[in-house]
């Protein structure tokens, strides 16, 4: 069995990733050379936003949140310096903004390459979004890859409407010849503790980056660690984590026995060259005993796929960013619904 969960948008966490990634898309927007790394911590009327900026963009931090949540009666604190020397001398060459390790990963599951029970908790988290956009949870937990339990809590919504709203999804899905069956002991679990109508910044504290797995593939597959909101793609946490799930796919469709591919990337900071990078597989059926299911890619090992030199090189910063095209605004969409499996370059 495998569980994952997602939340929405207004969840605590998720506002203070919006509003770190709406400012790093302000910056780019006006400098698409902009060094950014900034975080947020809300709640309970205050909301303080640190970090550092390097920028010729002219922005205006406190317009920025205030425009995300939509409430003049919060107080305001920025407290933003200059991105440190010492990172920019590394940075300026070409080289990684940090050091650390990055996860990319996709599987056969689903059409998206991503892991079933995250896709679905994903989309029924979007779906009761559409209707009632307010803080809220979904989790599943699936057996094989049918659904054994279905978890949702959302605020100032009832039991017998969610209820409702779970029902109208699952009937979406059949009918779009997206059958999804559940076993013999499902059930349905909604608002476990009661009916709620207080969420958000006004029930709980938030802060950027403390929802990684849900940013990434779920609590099955493992995390380098960085989280990815507010950041620009210098910062390998970022860029590197998506480059590997561009090559997860890229592997995952060019060897059809395959059915999982793990990606792994390590860097140190101010180098262009990854330190690692490795891959890891799961097959689909049965292989010979000497069949590897461990590549290193730095020692050529994965021969037949087209290009592997120029791979290496691919993972290089700046070649990163050119190929996913990643100093445009786009950041803020991403931490709203997750950074993989939504049709973006990284995900085909």
């Amino acid at each position: 069995m495998n569980t994952a969960e997602f939340v929405s948008p207004m969840h605590p966490d998720k506002i203070c990733d919006r509003i770190s990634s709406s400012i790093l898309d302000e910056c780019l927007k006006q400098d698409p050379h902009s060094r950014v790394a900034v975080e947020t911590l809300g709640g309970h009327k205050k909301i303080i936003v640190m970090g550092e900026v390097t920028t010729t963009a002219e922005v205006d931090f406190k317009k920025i949140v205030q425009d995300e949540i939509n409430d003049s009666s919060y107080e305001i604190i920025i407290n933003i310096d200059k991105q440190s020397l010492s990172i920019a001398q590394g940075v300026n060459s070409g080289g990684a903004g940090d050091q650390g390790i990055m996860i990319g990963y996709a599987c056969k599951d689903t059409e998206n390459f991503m892991p079933i029970e995250y896709q679905l908790a994903r989309e029924l988290c979007q779906w009761i979004y559409q209707s009632y956009p307010n803080d809220g949870k979904v989790q599943f937990t699936t057996a094989d890859t049918k659904v054994k339990t279905i978890i949702v809590s959302w605020c100032g919504v009832s039991r017998d409407d969610l209820e409702k709203i779970v029902n109208d999804w699952f009937y979406k899905m059949h009918k779009i010849s997206r059958t999804i069956e559940k076993t013999d002991d499902y059930k349905l679990i909604i608002n476990s503790s009661g009916d709620w109508n207080v969420g958000g910044f006004d029930a709980d504290t938030g802060l950027t980056g403390r929802k990684i797995v849900i940013d990434a593939y779920g609590p099955n597959v493992s995390v380098g660690g960085g989280a990815f909101s507010g950041k620009d793609p210098t910062k390998v946490d970022l860029s590197g984590a998506l480059m590997a799930r561009k090559i997860a796919v890229e592997l995952l469709n060019a060897f059809s026995k395959l059915y999982s591919v793990t990606v792994k990337v390590a860097y140190a900071i101010g180098k262009k060259e990854p330190i690692m990078l490795v891959a890891d597989v799961v097959y689909t059926e049965p292989v010979a005993d000497n069949t590897r299911t461990h590549f290193d890619i730095l020692k050529g090992q994965i021969r037949d796929l087209k290009e592997l030199n120029t791979m290496i090189k691919r993972f290089y910063p700046e070649n990163i960013i050119k190929e996913l095209d990643l100093l445009k605004p786009q950041y803020k969409e991403l931490s709203k619904w997750g950074h993989f499996g939504n049709n973006n370059l990284w995900d085909e």
